[in-house]
């Protein structure tokens, strides 16, 4: 098993205002006025976002970097809309990538396929076991 990553959450009487804490950061998340909340923070659906976002771009800028191609930047756009239907739900996440650079076909194909081989693309894609107990 790879490296585990530990992340710490609370929330007390402030609406949905929750203080995530990992070993080097400090995040807060929230809900919007809409459900009941004071938009301080992303919710949980932009924090799975922003990792899946936050992932595939340093995964293609790494192995750019490795192949030394002339990759200026990478830019993502992300949704995540969550379809009922009878009685279970899909969840369709959107992922629009753009790059910049002097590259070629070639390589622009290769890197939407590296961008598929992300860590947090493979964890949302797999099957995930939570395990949910008392501390």
């Amino acid at each position: 098993m790879s490296k585990t990553t530990i992340l710490r959450a609370s929330i007390g009487r402030d609406t949905y205002k929750t203080t995530l804490q990992t070993d080097d950061h400090q995040l807060i998340g929230d809900e919007p006025p809409s459900s009941g909340g004071t938009n301080l923070g992303p919710d949980p659906y932009e924090f799975i976002l922003a990792g899946l976002a936050t992932c595939t771009a340093a995964t293609v800028r790494m192995y750019a970097d490795r192949k030394a191609w002339d990759l200026e930047k990478v830019e993502l756009n992300l949704s995540l809309q969550v379809e009922k239907l009878s009685g279970t739900k899909i969840t369709h996440i959107q992922r629009e990538i753009q790059f910049s650079g002097n590259l070629d076909a070639e390589q622009t194909q290769r890197l939407l396929e590296i961008a598929e081989k992300c860590p947090v693309h493979r964890l949302l894609t797999h099957d995930v076991k939570i395990v949910t107990t008392l501390l």
